[in-house]
């Protein structure tokens, strides 16, 4: 049986992290057609509350919110109170 060379081992990894790299590369990219095809499924329907009247600015505060617990919700609600005092807003 013949020994593989350096040249032979080297050749054949490389061969392998590259198509180990096209396919993570590769399903980057479906997911990333994904990403955009929800994108644009998600301002559809910002689209529709918005023309059935609803305030969209306040409807992507509310989901923002929603993703914070409590005590995130407090704090950020807290500074923001602080903030406005500062500014003599309140």
């Amino acid at each position: 049986m013949k020994a593989r060379s350096q040249d032979d081992i080297t050749e054949t990894s490389q061969t392998v992290a590259a198509g180990q790299l096209r396919a993570f590369i590769e399903r980057i990219e479906r997911l990333h057609e994904e990403k955009r095809t929800i994108e644009m499924d998600i301002a559809e329907v910002f689209s529709e509350a918005k023309g059935t009247g609803f305030d969209t600015k306040a409807m992507k505060s509310i989901i923002r919110l929603r993703k914070m617990d409590q005590a995130q919700r407090q704090e950020a609600e807290t500074i923001l109170d602080l903030y406005k005092a500062a500014l003599g807003m309140v």
